[in-house]
């Protein structure tokens, strides 16, 4: 979007802010999966601009992010993927009713910029890309990381996989990996993948491919529900949707 729609759009949240009862500017600790980094770091000028309050976010992977939710780990407000809502702990740590789903995407596979892209049209065509391939890089720690080790096992090469895989810890550090020529390919969400020195051979055949879905959620012992209130309901704007789909997501 161009600065001046998108500064138009913020401008009239924040009216809108102005027209509701705000309380004063806060400081909002947000947690958010590692997928959501592009997103939310382009986002969070724009809120804290159209309101004042400040965001404080920690991105991780799924596991952790149940590991500090259920910990007691002060926090405000969630943009995390589903699958933290299916740990009935960290379930509990959240305000009850409706949650909103904010973004989601798909899978892919990245080479190295020129490197020859492998045909991953059909679920036959993924698996012999994946066996030929040296190596092999994504984060298997994570709800996403998950999907791809099950897919592996669908393919009937999970076995085969071990020996060649590259596990990251960080979603940052898939395509680095392949880029730098440590990987020869990065399997893992698409806008995670879209990044310098790296190409995108293709998403997941239709018949192996699945959504990750990312869901907002407002702590249930937070001091400020409203300004976390007011976060998931920017999340859902026109400007918000706009930067959500410009970092290769779909939003809701």
């Amino acid at each position: 979007m161009k600065k001046p729609l998108l500064a138009a759009a913020a401008s009239i949240f924040a009216a809108t802010l102005v027209l509701s009862p705000v309380a004063e500017a806060v400081e909002l600790k947000v947690i958010a999966g590692g997928s959501m980094t592009a997103s939310l770091n382009a986002l969070a000028p724009e809120f804290e601009k159209a309101t004042g309050h400040k965001l404080v976010t920690h991105f991780d992977s799924t596991p952790n992010i149940i590991t500090r939710v259920t910990s007691g780990t002060p926090f405000d407000v969630v943009v995390v993927p589903v699958d933290v809502f299916k740990d009935a702990t960290a379930k509990g740590r959240f305000a009850p009713g409706p949650t909103i789903d904010i973004a989601r995407v798909g899978y892919g596979v990245i080479v190295r910029t020129g490197a020859p892209k492998p045909d991953i049209s059909t679920p036959d065509a993924l698996k012999k890309a994946l066996l030929d391939a040296q190596s092999v890089t994504f984060l298997p720690a994570s709800a996403a990381g998950a999907y791809v080790l099950k897919t592996f096992e669908r393919l009937g090469i999970a076995e085969g996989m071990k020996a060649k895989t590259k596990a990251q810890n960080a979603t940052t550090q898939i395509p680095v990996a392949v880029a730098n020529g440590e990987a020869e390919l990065g399997v893992f969400l698409v806008n995670v993948l879209m990044a310098p020195g790296v190409e995108l051979a293709g998403s997941f055949p239709a018949e192996l491919q699945q959504e990750l879905v990312f869901t907002a959620a407002v702590a249930a012992d937070t001091k400020e529900a409203e300004a976390a209130k007011a976060f998931i309901s920017y999340l859902t704007t026109p400007a918000a949707t706009t930067i959500i789909k410009a970092k290769g997501m779909t939003p809701g």
